[in-house]
């Protein structure tokens, strides 16, 4: 009896410590259920939106699994700024599977990133082309963007129209050291004789410079090119750029140097060597005399 009683005594110190807990346990499933809510909400206005904006609902559920964990709003904001900019819902799709990294970006770097490009002339749809073949313009710093265009608009002394048309066109010119990319206009103009227009017409900025020496240096010395004098004329017609640059190295080959696939090669190893003897011998003149005895 008094052990009975001795268990009845223990049950009301057990019992309140478990009422005692349950409000707030409560509340914390209220809360968890109440963001759970917020989210789904926030998820489907998101939803609502895109597909009035022309995505389909493949599209949407593309644009939710890129990245899981993005908030619905911000996910929105970074898609509205790119529609914004003149980008088509599959453009936007294909940009965003190809670079995730862009839905984790500021909505404040974006928009400012979206009134450079403008300014830049990247509005109204010819943003496609650049978004896909380099992504990092959202991403990379403005200042290597500015550099980029200043060496094409102060150095190579293109139009802003041009410079516009060549961001449109080449966007792979933004990877490109500022130098290099001098160096390669230079070739362009002083060796090939290319006109501005030209140079912008056959997206001559795009190729490699040695695939561009390669092929050049093998035609002039075929006798099938010529540098133009001040006049622009030459004792040869030279290839069209897009007979020399534009084709595979086998057309290339056959149709414009007339030539063989070994004798290119050989040449090619040739010209290389010309190339590091070159660089060799202005290294040594660049470095500073050793002080006699």
């Amino acid at each position: 009896m008094v052990s009975g009683g001795g268990g009845l005594g223990e049950s009301p110190s057990v019992e309140p410590q478990k009422y005692a807990q349950e409000p707030e346990h409560r509340t914390g499933l209220t809360q968890c259920l109440l963001e759970k809510q917020r989210t789904a909400v926030e998820r489907e206005k998101v939803v609502s939106s895109l597909l009035d904006m022309g995505f389909s609902d493949v599209h949407v559920n593309e644009l939710l699994s890129i990245q899981p964990g993005t908030h619905p709003q911000q996910l929105l904001d970074i898609i509205s700024e790119l529609i914004l900019l003149g980008l088509n819902p599959e453009p936007v799709c294909v940009a965003l599977k190809k670079s995730p990294q862009l839905l984790k970006l500021p909505v404040m770097h974006m928009k400012k990133r979206s009134s450079y490009l403008r300014k830049l002339g990247l509005g109204e749809g010819k943003l496609k082309r650049v978004l896909y073949c380099c992504p990092e313009i959202f991403t990379m710093r403005q200042r290597d963007i500015e550099s980029i265009v200043g060496v094409l608009k102060e150095k190579c002394l293109f139009t802003v129209k041009q410079v516009t048309e060549i961001l449109h066109r080449c966007p792979c010119v933004l990877r490109e050291d500022p130098g290099e990319l001098e160096y390669k206009f230079q070739y362009a103009y002083f060796r090939m004789g290319i006109k501005h227009v030209d140079v912008v017409k056959t997206d001559f900025l795009q190729y490699s410079m040695t695939k561009t020496k390669e092929r050049h240096v093998f035609l002039e010395r075929l006798g099938r090119y010529q540098t133009p004098d001040k006049k622009g004329q030459t004792l040869v017609p030279n290839p069209l750029l897009k007979d020399i640059l534009r084709v595979s190295e086998a057309e290339f080959l056959a149709k414009t140097a007339c030539s063989s696939a070994e004798e290119f090669g050989v040449f090619k190893e040739l010209l290389a060597r010309e190339e590091e003897e070159s660089e060799g011998r202005m290294a040594d003149a660049g470095s500073p005399e050793e002080a006699g005895p």
